[in-house]
């Protein structure tokens, strides 16, 4: 596997590293040891598949809250998704960010998302297939969320009338924790 590290912290482009024969190609897709010497979190607790029957469903943006955060490792592995992560980690260097990722089929990437980070897609297809792999424990009480148009984000989704849960398209603008708030925010 190759680990291409993005412009958010702790976020992981991960590529196969594939060998081919005549017979097409073998490749590692996840590895406890090569996600430790890589510095992610290698606890897999819970493993999701979501299918996605038309273009322009929207998902997300989903996280879940202290103490049940997750680490997440998601691979599209049918059709194709427009795939975001927002770092909502108040002592990170990317605080607010967001970053987009095509995550499609043919190209075979995983995107590591660590802890503190939510995490949402777009279906660029129809049938589109998501393979979700996930450090904790789905635990309902702790599942949190940010509206996908949320001004403080700004993403630039590329279907813009999506496809989408009335609790997505609900979620209340997000506010910064205070200065006190912070003190006890330890990620």
């Amino acid at each position: 596997m190759i680990f291409n590290r993005t412009k958010i912290e702790s976020v992981v482009l991960i590529e196969l590293e594939e060998i081919e024969d005549s017979r097409g190609f073998f490749a590692r897709a996840w590895c406890k040891e090569e996600f430790e010497e890589n510095g992610l979190n290698s606890t897999l607790e819970q493993c999701n598949f979501a299918f996605n029957r038309k273009r322009g469903i929207l998902r997300g943006l989903h996280y879940q809250a202290k103490p049940f955060e997750e680490a997440k490792l998601i691979r599209c592995i049918k059709g194709a998704i427009f795939d975001v992560v927002v770092d909502i980690r108040p002592n990170s260097a990317t605080y607010k960010q967001h970053q987009a990722f095509n995550l499609i089929d043919t190209n075979r990437h995983a995107l590591y998302i660590p802890e503190g980070c939510a995490h949402g897609y777009q279906t660029l297809e129809d049938n589109s297939e998501v393979f979700y792999q996930m450090s904790r424990s789905y635990a309902p009480e702790y599942a949190k969320g940010l509206r996908w148009n949320d001004p403080a984000f700004s993403i630039d989704w590329p279907i813009k009338n999506p496809i989408i849960l009335e609790r997505d398209e609900n979620y209340p603008d997000f506010i910064s924790p205070t200065p006190s708030q912070l003190q006890y925010e330890k990620y």
